[in-house]
């Protein structure tokens, strides 16, 4: 009998025990909807700066206007000039990598911090992209071993110039765009440290409305250098190279006139070219 009541006390004890373990609480969910919410947070708390979403209220065509898009280049300068850490710098509390849409999106670690924007391209953007365009038959060996030679140009900073890291949408482009009666709004960031062209060449890639105008606006505040637009198709290649690794057969043909998809080796033997 005294035996049972050790036991059934022992048990008793290792129950209450457990009762009063605290338990330690899971880690808050890392997914795109999360990564969206911390990059619209950081993009709306620059003044002045371009107008966010969670989601696109109603387009209307009439508010598209010449005026409406210079405003919004303005803006768009004005997040640029704001700033990051450095590049591939995530919004402020967000740990990992990021996403493009719904794909992962490769981010420096705080301990490798990329030394160049050239570095974080060719680390952090193309070489995964073109990787995965690669592994889906998207990409032709031909044009990996261009994008390879570009990579090696990047590092060494052939296309480097004298600013540092600017806080970009990172996924701008006429499907998270708006013009409404209060000015453009956007949504859907992949927010973080790069190069503001970067945001230019996407608006291009896929023909946001009335972009002369935006561009207009966006140099008058930024006053980039005066050969800028000769370096939009290198910041489009990552964009390019992630359309063809996700549908494999690329919707970027629509917005180049039906171009094949080696468009990516094409680019980048072309740029090879320019800078030797």
């Amino acid at each position: 009998m005294g035996k049972k009541k050790s036991t059934k006390s022992h048990a008793s004890a290792k129950k209450a025990a457990r009762k009063s373990r605290k338990r330690v609480p899971s880690p808050p969910p890392r997914g795109p909807e999360q990564w969206r919410a911390a990059g619209l947070a950081w993009l709306d708390a620059v003044p002045g700066g371009i107008q966010v979403a969670t989601r696109l209220p109603a387009r209307m065509p009439h508010h598209r206007t010449v005026g409406a898009a210079e405003d919004f280049g303005r803006r768009l300068a004005t997040t640029h000039l704001a700033g990051a850490a450095g590049f591939g710098a995530a919004p402020p509390g967000w740990e990992g990598d990021g996403f493009l849409d719904a794909q992962p999106l490769s981010l420096p670690s705080p301990q490798q911090v990329p030394s160049s924007w050239g570095d974080f391209y060719a680390t952090h953007r193309l070489m995964p992209a073109a990787r995965a365009a690669l592994e889906s038959e998207s990409l032709d060996p031909a044009s990996m071993g261009h994008l390879e030679r570009l990579c090696e140009l990047l590092r060494d900073g052939a296309f480097d110039d004298h600013r540092g890291a600017s806080r970009i949408h990172g996924d701008l482009w006429r499907g998270t765009v708006a013009f409404t009666e209060s000015g453009v709004v956007t949504s859907r960031p992949a927010a973080h440290g790069g190069h503001a062209l970067t945001d230019l060449a996407t608006l291009r890639l896929f023909k946001a409305p009335l972009l002369e105008a935006i561009e207009a606006g966006w140099a008058e505040v930024y006053r980039p250098d005066e050969e800028w637009r000769e370096l939009i198709p290198l910041h489009q290649l990552h964009m390019v190279l992630a359309q063809s690794a996700l549908f494999a057969n690329p919707r970027t043909r629509v917005y180049y006139e039906g171009r094949p998809p080696h468009l990516a080796g094409e680019i980048a033997e072309s740029l090879v070219s320019r800078a030797r």
